[in-house]
């Protein structure tokens, strides 16, 4: 029966001879290498190792968007590489840190005190992101402590519950201000420092140990030392050290101890419910005080 050249052939009717393969993406690329998955030739471009041969991209790209996502331990996303949040708040710190140094009046225009909090209510948050200028020490410290313990959280509780968990320990340290403060010239006294978030970090991670199994011993010297340092030293917010201890723990415990059904509810929930009761307590005492 006459008709065109068979199929797979060189193109010649009735040679016989058959054609090299070619790669479906590049097909002006011969491939004799072949994917273990679909069996499809694939060229060097479009070859992917794998345990046993090479995968082509199609099938890569197929078993990445079929296949589950990996969580931690207490349903965070598991992230790989360094810790990205981490660094980036430290990133953010030393920015600021020099821009406090060379900027006239950055410091005051981010700083925190209760007062001020009243009517620019981002200095809750903000201030967690300056330190003391000219004093070194002040921001080398926090964040020495938070390399201590940033890393660990952010791989134990994913990139996002360890954001939020930062800036809600830095909102707590603020509040803790605004709340154990006594309503005089301390209402007037700007706040600057990492310090309230830091110390959430640590409630937050002694929670954490203590959920794992691990030894926290270590935390809980940390956390002596600077409390008693805290009452010792002068010039110490100790109010936003206590507050941002409290709300880290608080929490880092609805974290670690969400049900698995539940954790990507309570992933979202429990920070915000803080946050709530947070502008509540803050509400009250200004209204109380009448600031608002």
């Amino acid at each position: 029966m006459p008709g065109g050249p068979v199929a797979g052939s060189s193109g010649v009717p009735g040679d016989g001879t058959q054609q090299p393969p070619v790669c479906p993406r590049h097909p002006d690329r011969v491939a004799y290498v072949r994917c273990q998955r679909c069996g499809r030739p694939a060229c060097p471009q479009c070859q992917r190792p794998a345990a046993v041969g090479v995968h082509c991209v199609d099938c890569v790209a197929e078993a990445a968007r079929t296949s589950r996502e990996g969580r931690t331990a207490f349903g965070g996303r598991v992230r790989r590489g360094r810790p990205v949040v981490t660094l980036t708040i430290i990133g953010l710190c030393v920015a600021s840190y020099v821009l406090q140094l060379v900027v006239a009046g950055w410091t005051s225009r981010w700083a925190f005190s209760p007062v001020a909090g009243a009517y620019e209510p981002w200095r809750f948050i903000t201030a967690a992101f300056l330190h003391s200028p000219g004093q070194v020490f002040h921001i080398l410290f926090n964040m020495i402590a938070l390399w201590m313990v940033g890393p660990y959280l952010e791989a134990t509780l994913g990139r996002a519950r360890f954001a939020t968990l930062y800036l809600v320990s830095a909102l707590g340290g603020s509040v803790g201000a605004v709340l154990l403060a006594p309503a005089t010239g301390t209402w007037l006294t700007a706040m600057v420092g990492a310090s309230g978030a830091v110390f959430g970090m640590f409630g937050a991670v002694l929670v954490v140990l203590r959920r794992t199994g691990r030894d926290a011993g270590p935390i809980i010297g940390i956390l002596v030392l600077n409390g008693v340092l805290g009452f010792v030293l002068p010039g110490i917010a100790w109010q936003a050290h206590l507050g941002g201890l409290v709300v880290g723990a608080l929490l880092g415990a609805a974290y670690a101890y969400a049900p698995r059904e539940r954790r990507a509810l309570v992933g979202w929930a429990a920070p915000l419910a803080l946050v709530v009761v947070l502008a509540v307590v803050t509400w009250t005492m200004y209204t109380s005080y009448g600031v608002l």
